[in-house]
């Protein structure tokens, strides 16, 4: 079994090293391919794998139908919607993420950008604190809980909408439960986006959500580019000359915000969410002992295709 580890945008080479063992102690073929030029280099290089392992890259239904031997893809890291899940069904291939293995970072991160906005960037202007304040949390898995926690051992307030847990659940994972995508920008001073792009979810936050936040409200967003209505996010930040907005995921007009709005916009200049040294590591090893487990014992567990 041949096993590529494909990426534009490289593992850590530490990371590299511990996939290789993995993979090679479990008596497997390791290859890989890095900052590969296009697409045709990444189609000839999966052509004869086995499986695959990416973290960003796109396996569109191009690059499904040259994998001729493909068996199992695993993207290292919780979002997925850079997989072609259709493609990949109809040629019999399982699809795998590795949920968790990065929400300690994007946490983090979404953390650091509320300070940082706070703080109008760091900049000499007077800010404000974080503490006190209230952070509606949207999405309440992985990385939602985990934000909620920090903010809430900072001082911080914090209300949770997640359509796929109870009322119960997110008590227990220390958050109010809000019932309302309104009641939750309507309330709350930071709101952390954490939904995946999705049709019922692509350009569904925009004017008619962020213009009920309170006066000095920020949105953060580490979660997709494409979940913001960016047209009603320009319009608002118009209007509302104290609303700001952060994100890891830089929408289309950032450069037009930036020039508008100055510091009350800040977007990273690459997705940042998972580029630590330890996420690194724990979504590569992970997605390699999936593919050991699902070779060896036909394990399934994080299968998303289903």
């Amino acid at each position: 079994m041949k096993i590529l580890v494909a990426t534009q945008k490289p593992f850590a080479p530490k990371a590299v090293a511990m996939i290789k063992d993995i993979i090679e102690q479990a008596g497997y073929t390791f290859a890989l391919l890095e900052k590969y030029a296009d697409v045709e280099e990444f189609k000839a290089a999966v052509a004869d794998a086995d499986a695959l392992i990416v973290r960003s890259d796109k396996v569109t239904r191009e690059v499904v139908e040259a994998a001729a031997q493909l068996k199992i893809v695993v993207r290292a890291g919780a979002g997925y919607d850079n997989l072609d899940l259709e493609a990949l069904s109809e040629r019999g291939v399982v699809a795998m993420n590795t949920p968790g293995q990065n929400s300690n970072a994007v946490a983090e991160l979404a953390i650091a950008m509320m300070i940082y906005m706070s703080r109008a960037q760091f900049t000499p202007a007077t800010g404000s604190e974080i503490s006190g304040k209230t952070l509606g949390i949207q999405a309440f898995g992985n990385v939602g809980r985990l934000v909620g926690q920090k903010a809430a051992a900072l001082g911080m307030k914090i209300k949770a909408i997640d359509p796929f847990l109870s009322d119960e659940q997110i008590v227990a994972g220390g958050a109010e439960p809000v019932h309302s995508l309104e009641e939750l920008y309507a309330d709350s001073d930071f709101v952390s986006i954490h939904i995946p792009a999705t049709p019922q979810t692509v350009g569904s936050i925009g004017y008619d959500l962020i213009s009920k936040m309170p006066k000095g409200a920020t949105v953060i967003n580490t979660a997709r580019a494409e979940v913001i209505d960016e047209a009603g996010l320009a319009q608002v930040l118009a209007e509302r000359t104290d609303i700001k907005y952060a994100a890891d995921v830089a929408p289309g007009n950032i450069s037009q915000l930036q020039e508008e709005f100055g510091v009350r916009v800040f977007a990273t200049p690459k997705k940042m969410g998972a580029q630590t040294a330890e996420a690194n590591i724990n979504a590569g090893l992970a997605a390699a002992r999936q593919i050991v487990s699902f070779f060896k014992e036909g394990n399934t567990r994080f299968q998303l295709n289903k």
